[in-house]
């Protein structure tokens, strides 16, 4: 199956000259779901890992089933002020200005395997947080994962572990 034909591309949205790759075509589709999480899965699998960080937010949508396929935990890392309780964050760089993710404080047992999901690898910065997040929180982190990669934005050059996606746009 090719998992294109259930994704949809919406030109200039949300603004002129960008194309969003919209996943919940895929999503409400039972057959290209099943799909897509089963070859996830296989991908995920070989990394060992004992939680997966849902990046938010349409990251969790990939991670909590994943998670559940797998048998192993699921955490999220979050954008500022939205998870309870005690948290750890990190502030990162973008294009224009500066985010924070956040993940909960004992979310992860230092030594803990855990592999960043998200849903879209465009140019990286998110991912690369999320990596360096669940590291000062000691996790081992053997890989990343994303549904989709724009390789054009070249986001795999700035993740220092393995990334593993499904599905390529280069342009």
């Amino acid at each position: 199956m090719d998992l294109k034909d259930h994704i949809r591309a919406l030109p200039d949205f949300p603004k002129p000259g960008i194309t969003f790759y919209d996943i919940s075509t895929l999503l409400r589709h039972p057959d290209a779901w099943q799909v897509a999480m089963g070859r996830m899965a296989r991908a995920v699998l070989t990394y060992q890992p004992d939680l997966l960080a849902g990046v938010e937010s349409r990251g969790f949508l990939m991670a909590a089933p994943l998670a559940l396929k797998l048998g192993c935990g699921f955490i999220m890392l979050r954008k500022r002020g939205k998870l309870p309780g005690a948290t750890i964050g990190l502030d990162y760089a973008l294009e224009y200005g500066t985010d924070r993710i956040e993940i909960q404080a004992d979310a992860v047992t230092p030594g803990q395997r855990v592999i960043p999901i998200d849903d879209l690898l465009a140019t990286g910065g998110t991912m690369a947080a999320g990596i360096a997040l669940l590291r000062k929180v000691g996790a081992v982190v053997p890989a990343a994962a994303a549904l989709i990669e724009l390789t054009f934005l070249n986001g795999r050059e700035r993740i220092d572990v393995p990334v593993e996606t499904l599905v390529a746009y280069d342009q």
